[in-house]
Formats: structure tokens, C-alpha cells, sequence
């Protein structure tokens, strides 16, 4: 099942857009839920996106240095089926 990741509501600041400052995988590595996958910054915070579900990271729409809007898509992940 493939997953879209998208940018969350970014804090109490008001900030609708934020830079990505990096990933912490490649396209075509395998993700662990819960763990850190990319990292966003607002002109008043640093925010860490979590992985949803485990699987494959398939596709990533945001290159690091992208401004993001809430709401936008940042990856696709492949889910691994839970058995």
C-alpha cells in the first residue's frame, strides 16, 4: 500500500511554509515507522517528519533547499503488508 507523506501543521507559530533541511534516507531505502525521515525548518522552528508506516521510500517530491507548504506532499512510501 503506498503512502503519501505530507507536510503537517507546523506549531502553534502560524507558519504555513517551511524549508526541507535534509533526509535522513535515499529514495529506494527501507524506512522503520516511528523513526525521523525528513527534517523542516520555519523562520521559528525545526521540525522532524516521522515515518508512518515501514516499507520503502519510493519517491521524495521535496529536494533539500524546497520551500513546503502544510499540506503538501514531501514522499511516498511503499508500506509493507502487515501480516
Amino acid at each position: 500500500m503506498r503512502i503519501e507523506v505530507n507536510v503537517p501543521e507546523l506549531g502553534d507559530s502560524g507558519d504555513e511554509e517551511a524549508t526541507v533541511s535534509f533526509w535522513y534516507y535515499d529514495g529506494g531505502e527501507e524506512v522503520a515507522a516511528d523513526e525521523d525521515l525528513v527534517e523542516l525548518l520555519t523562520d521559528k522552528a525545526t521540525f522532524n517528519v516521522t515515518v508512518p508506516a515501514s516499507g520503502i521510500l519510493v519517491e521524495t517530491r521535496a529536494a533539500e533547499g524546497d520551500t513546503v507548504k502544510t499540506g503538501d506532499i514531501l514522499c511516498v512510501i511503499e508500506a509493507r503488508e502487515v501480516q
